[in-house]
């Protein structure tokens, strides 16, 4: 959420951040449109300060026995009384169209963020391992997984398009994923493990930029819930409305939860396969910090997913998104995409974002400064440390036999159970 006071000190600012994103200047429309309720609120402040002074103005008239003076007054107050009313519906009304147009205008991207229109112009920063040479055709998860576990037909009986079954070694190994993300991300990155709940009500979608612009891409649960797309709305929101104190920071967060997409924007994109799920896991990790602090959380987070990909010993690469290509709220995202043989092309596995103050804004969270009595909006920060399903599928697809079979990886091996290969079925 933009901050109309910072529009009016820098217009122009504000202006070449949305051209950036490849958006028109609206700066202008947006101070009108403030002036025009600041203007309505100083009438409506104007007629409170009259009424209450002329009030007074009635009983001194009547003690001097000025019956005539005091009627006057009285029906002047009756005037102003009549008109508050509107007055005050008209500041409300135009309070709402501003805060409707902000609300749909993304975050401005940070200086060091790469121009461009779209995907094809993200910048790759580094790349991680070699890709195996398999001494045979590699396939893609999709024709591998069936026999291994991967029921594509049962979910699609159950519940439709785009949901899985996952049975057996193959559920099995879905889960050790989880956990073992789980472990390393608290037990050596810092994150507090936590149980969020994934239904969440309006404002806590709204706080986390998934409303109302992105309601389509969400599913609803009744008339006051929303299943989470993304345990970044629960741990985020966790600190809605707060002030914390400047010793809590930095908050580190995380959570393996499930994460529901209707994936109204994705239409026809990964139709084939368990790459994009209605439902899938994901570890969440999300970072509350000072301003100055959030650059270089920005980087630890980005380190935090790129350990998960190493120790699994899975060829990643590292992109900077460019400005036509970062989500809504972010000011600054990394992507981090996973070697995939059977494809034979990187596909995206993690997305840590920088939303600066932009999230805090609308959740309205602070932190009061040490020493002082000033208070500043928090940074927030969100990661993907990793998405299971999609890890689940680069596993397939890397640790691949010529006879249908998957090796599990070495750093799994402690949560199989003894189970060190997927089996094709008879």
């Amino acid at each position: 959420m933009h901050d109309i006071r910072l529009i009016r000190e820098n217009p122009e600012a504000f202006n070449a951040g949305l051209a950036r994103r490849g958006l028109p200047a609206q700066a202008a429309a947006l101070i009108a449109l403030d002036e025009q309720r600041r203007a309505v609120v100083t009438e409506v402040q104007v007629a409170q300060s009259r009424r209450n002074e002329a009030s007074k103005l009635i009983g001194a008239a009547m003690a001097k026995g000025d019956r005539e003076g005091a009627e006057a007054i009285k029906a002047e107050v009756a005037a102003l009384k009549d008109a508050m009313p509107a007055l005050e519906a008209r500041a409300e009304e135009l309070a709402r169209q501003l805060k409707a147009a902000l609300e749909i205008i993304p975050n401005v991207p940070a200086a060091d963020v790469p121009y461009g229109a779209g995907e094809e112009e993200n910048v790759e920063v580094a790349r991680w391992g070699t890709p195996h040479e398999f001494d045979f055709t590699p396939k893609e998860h999709a024709d591998i997984a069936p026999a291994l576990g991967m029921d594509f037909e049962t979910g699609t009986r159950l519940s439709g398009a785009r949901f899985t079954f996952l049975r057996g070694h193959m559920a099995r190994l879905h889960r050790a994923l989880g956990q073992f993300m789980l472990d390393v991300q608290t037990g050596e990155h810092g994150y507090a493990e936590c149980n969020p709940p994934v239904l969440v009500k309006d404002e806590a979608m709204y706080g986390t930029d998934k409303l109302p612009k992105f309601a389509e891409d969400s599913f609803r649960a009744g008339t006051d819930h929303w299943l989470i797309p993304t345990s970044e709305v629960s741990l985020t929101a966790s600190v809605m409305g707060e002030l914390l104190d400047e010793s809590a920071l930095p908050m580190r967060l995380t959570a393996l939860t499930l994460c529901f997409r209707s994936e109204a924007g994705a239409a026809g994109r990964d139709t084939r396969g368990f790459i994009r799920q209605h439902q899938f896991e994901k570890c969440e990790l999300v970072s509350i910090v000072r301003p100055e602090d959030s650059e270089a959380e920005h980087q630890r987070m980005v380190r935090a997913a790129e350990t998960i990909l190493e120790r699994l010993a899975l060829p990643y690469r590292k992109l900077l998104l460019c400005t036509g290509d970062m989500g809504f709220g972010a000011r600054k995202t990394y992507d981090l995409e996973v070697w995939l043989p059977g494809q034979g092309a990187y596909r995206e596995i993690s997305s840590c974002s920088n939303t600066g103050d932009f999230q805090a804004r609308r959740m309205n969270t602070r932190y009061r400064v040490a020493g002082e009595k000033r208070t500043e909006f928090v940074h927030t920060l969100n990661g993907s440390g990793l998405a299971v399903g999609r890890t689940l599928v680069a596993v397939i697809e890397n640790y691949q036999n010529a006879d249908g079979s998957v090796t599990v990886p070495e750093a799994l091996l402690p949560y199989m159970g003894g189970i060190t290969r997927l089996e094709p079925a008879s």
